[in-house]
């Protein structure tokens, strides 16, 4: 930044311990050779900010007719604090949620619904020149579509953020959207199946989380296929890193996947009586984080919503039973379901066979060795029947009169999260965030950017702001390069 630029009545941005970044106003010009600068903070107050190393020149300020700029690529300077401004400005200031970066659409969580993805905002968006539009999570899928269709190539939105930012949200509306606009009567039946997937997908893969009462726990790419009129004709999905650990351990405050506590919420009805299901406050599964319930969340209700989506799917009433009849309480009626007698599964779960030169010996387990088994076969369990039911889906959303002519795919990764103590499914989560934004970094002519920000809410204390967002490289090298991570001998038989 030139000295030049620094004169009396410009506008800074100096560091804040509670607002990050504070805006204040020259008082005089900067001569070569001084050692600080004069400065009227906002609230009256005026002082010296040294401008030696290694403080340096404080970032500019951008004139006031840019101001709530849509795009932030129309600032004079753009810096991380005159994008953090920006952003507050038309958050709180404009009610907008929405704003470009180029080709990337920042989009900020407002932790509540908002009256703008009507079918009367899809038909303001549709066929338009986005360009004189507002930003919009349409916006996006409106020039994804429309690129399709002109120039007969496959494109993708990539969503990323961190946990709670909104990226499922956003992964849904663009859905919607591509269901509206690439609709035809005498095919409803894809479009309705394609939507119906996303309470699915959520009952089986989301849980809450101490950040986000709807954390997806697992990441997602839908490709849509489009017909030569660019109606909708199938679409195929694909998933990556499910937390399966979350079945058998939950943090405080937090839930295992939302179909546990939807069963145990709806035992009750006559169709869940097989299964003897209690509360989920009686099982050691549903209650470790101590979060039984979500404020506001009908887990009954969520069940009929996620029966009613199976059956759209082809999914009937017998085969739904067989899906919730997968783990229940008690051994006998856990064998039971499973098709297997009760004393093989309950010596098998605590005893464990050896190889000793030709010979085979059975060796009792611990307690804990025999709670690792258990907690082995849950995971394993679900972790089949996700992948069945992921399976069973794509069955119904493929293509069936005709192979598709273009595809969008949608790119919905779980957020990365930074915990006192990280497991190692968090770390391939922070690790596979970094790479995407790599790539993206590589190949962003090639597709349309989707960045989710967390505007911490008020429930969460401390001042609002917006969460920093930083791509790391050398991150990258640490983990993958010749003597990283990844690659460092593990633990051998004979050390």
């Amino acid at each position: 930044m030139t000295v030049e630029l620094y004169t009396k009545g410009a506008s800074v941005w100096v560091p804040d311990p509670e607002a990050v970044w504070a805006s204040a106003c020259l008082l005089q010009d900067l001569r070569p050779g001084d050692g600080h600068l004069l400065l009227r903070l906002g609230d009256g107050r005026e002082v010296q900010y040294p401008v030696s190393p290694p403080s340096g020149l404080p970032p500019l300020g951008n004139p006031d007719i840019l101001e709530g700029e849509n795009d932030l690529t129309a600032l004079s300077f753009l810096h991380e604090p005159a994008v953090l401004h920006n952003l507050r400005v038309r958050f709180l200031d404009y009610s907008s949620i929405y704003t470009y970066c180029g080709i990337v659409l920042v989009a900020i969580n407002p932790y509540e619904p908002l009256p703008i993805y009507g079918e009367e905002v899809i038909d303001a968006y549709s066929g338009q020149d986005t360009a004189d539009l507002e930003p919009h999570i349409f916006s996006v899928a409106e020039e994804a579509y429309r690129t399709m269709i002109r120039e007969q190539k496959n494109q993708s939105i990539i969503i990323s953020g961190e946990s709670g930012s909104g990226k499922t949200v956003s992964a849904k509306f663009t859905m919607r959207y591509f269901a509206a606009v690439g609709g035809a009567s005498q095919q409803t039946s894809v479009e309705e199946r394609v939507l119906a997937s996303n309470p699915i997908m959520e009952a089986i893969g989301n849980a809450k989380t101490t950040r986000n009462d709807n954390s997806s726990r697992f990441g997602k790419y839908i490709e849509i296929g489009f017909g030569r009129h660019g109606d909708i004709i199938g679409a195929n999905m694909r998933t990556y890193l499910l937390e399966k650990s979350r079945v058998v351990f939950q943090a405080p405050e937090e839930r295992n996947y939302h179909i546990f506590y939807q069963l145990c919420a709806g035992r009750e009805l006559p169709e869940m009586r097989a299964l003897k299901l209690d509360a989920a406050e009686q099982f050691r599964y549903t209650s470790q984080g101590g979060e039984a319930s979500i404020p506001g969340t009908d887990d009954t209700a969520d069940l009929e919503r996620t029966r009613s989506a199976l059956t759209v799917l082809g999914v009937g009433s017998d085969q739904q039973m067989e899906l919730f009849t997968a783990e229940d309480r008690s051994l006998a009626v856990f064998s039971k379901l499973l098709g297997v007698e009760r004393a093989q599964m309950a010596h098998w779960l605590c005893h464990r066979r050896l190889a000793v030169g030709a010979e085979l010996l059975v060796k009792p387990m611990s307690g804990r060795q025999a709670g690792e088994a258990r907690d082995a076969l849950a995971k394993s369990v679900y972790g089949q029947l996700f992948g069945w039911i992921v399976r069973r889906l794509n069955t119904a959303l493929r293509a069936q009169r005709e192979r598709p002519r273009s595809v969008i795919g949608v790119l919905d990764i779980y957020g990365f999260e930074t915990f006192d103590r990280n497991s190692f499914e968090q770390f391939c989560i922070n690790y596979a965030n970094e790479k995407l934004q790599q790539q993206f970094n590589l190949v962003s002519p090639m597709g349309l950017f989707v960045a989710c920000i967390s505007w911490s809410p008020p429930r969460e204390g401390g001042p609002p702001g917006a969460a920093a967002v930083q791509c790391s490289s050398w991150s990258i090298a640490l983990i993958e390069g010749p003597l990283g991570l990844l690659v460092c001998p593990g633990v051998q038989g004979e050390d």
